[in-house]
């Protein structure tokens, strides 16, 4: 029988061990997609306790814990940090088969050396030495953790209206080697209808020094911002949408102005829905359908301005489909967003996305791009469509693959969607070109889920190898691992980028 979580844990051929320990281990972190807060990173803050470090907004958690029957109170609530970590601890055990059941005992071994499993047996002696090692060891600040996981570069997520103040701090005072880059997420524009719309434009104009009172104000400050960023450091930009809407021009868009889809009637129609929302009276009169194709009009007009923007930055469009936020509406009120009441989608991607690239594709304003979907029912939609986009791929990136199918994303982040997601892409695309695993966590621990994904690509080509189905080649199998564990994502993300 093999040790739990032994040093060959999920590589189970000579092969696998091979790639993994000898070339995946030693390659850098580079997490382009990230939700770590740059104050935190700034302060290099140190975490009082595990609880803090380990359960606080960490929202894969909460829902693990409410599916065991947790009160709430020992959730985000205000009970004491050691009895929040007892209702984790006793959740744990039961967790076999859940991907936090890894990625927990990968947390407590790669960062304060503990090989015991969680439980309540165990809990009290696992917190007295965590707590220990977070108070004597200096590795466990935020820059330690960096450095102690290897970590590149990684890309926070930042509205326009942020100064990026923290981003700066971070930069001028150089006490990390990593590279923390911000990346432009301008959702609060995009959704008019969530949220107070009429504040948050106002504050974005605050930000960028001038009032938004029309469309066109709006597009002037976005095309500001997104300066303003670049200046910064981005190199990326990111969108959750539900799914890609359809514009009313036909398949690459009649009658919608220039490149970035200025001067037509498109246009108009954008700014007359914009213009409503300001005002707090949008939909007032329209049914529900003529609601949804309002929205989606604005939002489809918007999004191609902003890649289009994209595009003359060289910046990489990051795409996050399938995503149904906030689904309980008494927790949203209790708790409010990103509290673990997202879900998968299903809507249909493929007419949208299909029409919205070759609308960019057209005009020669397609930026590199990533797609990610939370439903995997999509991979051979999104696979092929990515396919039919390819055109100037080396001009575009310095490398193949100018469009990219995204690593399995938050709901399949397991072995079995990992796993499902790079066979698909190896079926349908280029498997050697893919820019490998992003945590898309709000924790600092979450950095042994690039090694969880690693040792899963190892074990699917060692057996592969195995298996005869493709060369034990050393050369080729080891440079395509470092490729996807680092050197694809770090290439995709700093080549040739715009001044």
């Amino acid at each position: 029988m093999k040790p739990f979580m032994g040093a060959d844990f999920l590589l189970t051929t000579k092969i696998a061990r091979q790639l993994y320990h000898e070339a995946a281990a030693e390659e850098p972190v580079f997490d382009y997609h990230c939700h770590l807060d740059p104050g935190e990173i700034a302060a290099d803050r140190r975490f009082d306790n595990l609880t803090e470090l380990w359960l606080g907004g960490d929202h894969y958690k909460w829902r693990a814990m409410r599916s065991n029957g947790v009160p709430e109170e020992l959730i985000t609530g205000k009970a004491d940090p050691y009895d929040k970590f007892l209702a984790w601890a006793g959740t744990v055990p039961r967790l076999i088969g859940n991907p936090l059941y890894h990625w927990t005992h990968l947390e407590l071994r790669r960062y304060f050396g503990i090989t015991e499993p969680l439980n309540l047996d165990s809990a009290k002696t696992i917190w007295k030495a965590a707590n220990a090692a977070l108070a004597a060891n200096p590795e466990l600040s935020v820059y330690g953790i960096f450095k102690m996981f290897n970590v590149y570069a990684l890309g926070t997520t930042d509205d326009p209206a942020d100064s990026l103040e923290w981003h700066r701090r971070i930069k001028a005072e150089g006490k990390t080697a990593a590279a923390v880059l911000p990346s432009f997420r301008p959702d609060r524009a995009i959704h008019l209808e969530k949220g107070d719309f009429a504040a948050y434009i106002a504050a974005l104009g605050e930000a960028a020094g001038k009032p938004i009172a029309s469309l066109g104000d709006l597009l002037e400050v976005l095309r500001n911002r997104i300066g303003h960023f670049h200046r910064m450091g981005c190199r990326a930009a990111d969108h959750a949408l539900e799914y890609v809407p359809r514009g009313p021009g036909g398949k690459a868009g009649a009658d919608t102005g220039d490149a970035y889809c200025l001067g037509g009637a498109w246009e108009r129609e954008a700014g007359e829905t914009f213009e409503a929302a300001l005002a707090g009276n949008f939909g007032a009169g329209m049914d529900a359908a003529a609601r949804a194709r309002a929205l989606d009009s604005y939002k489809g007009f918007l999004l191609r301005f902003l890649g289009a923007n994209y595009a003359d930055r060289g910046w990489v469009m990051e795409l996050h489909l399938q995503s149904l936020r906030d689904v309980n509406s008494r927790m949203l009120a209790d708790l409010g967003a990103n509290a673990g009441y997202d879900v998968s989608f299903d809507h249909r991607q493929a007419e949208g996305l299909a029409e919205f690239l070759d609308f960019l594709e057209s005009r020669d304003k397609l930026p590199k791009t990533i797609l990610f979907t939370l439903n995997p029912r999509d991979y051979y939609s999104l696979g092929t469509i990515m396919g039919a986009f390819q055109r100037g791929a080396a001009e575009a990136s310095g490398l193949p693959g100018k469009m990219q199918l995204g690593s399995a994303w938050w709901f399949c982040d397991h072995r079995d969607g990992m796993e499902e997601q790079m066979r698909i892409l190896g079926n349908l695309g280029c498997l050697a070109g893919f820019t490998g695993m992003l945590t898309d966590s709000r924790s600092f621990l979450s950095y042994p889920r690039h090694e969880y994904f690693r040792r899963i690509l190892c074990g699917l080509l060692g057996r592969w190898a195995e298996e005869g189905e493709i060369p034990h080649d050393e050369a080729l199998l080891t440079g395509m691992v470092r490729d996807i564990s680092f050197r694809n994502a770090k290439a995709f993300f700093e080549g040739s980028p715009a001044s």
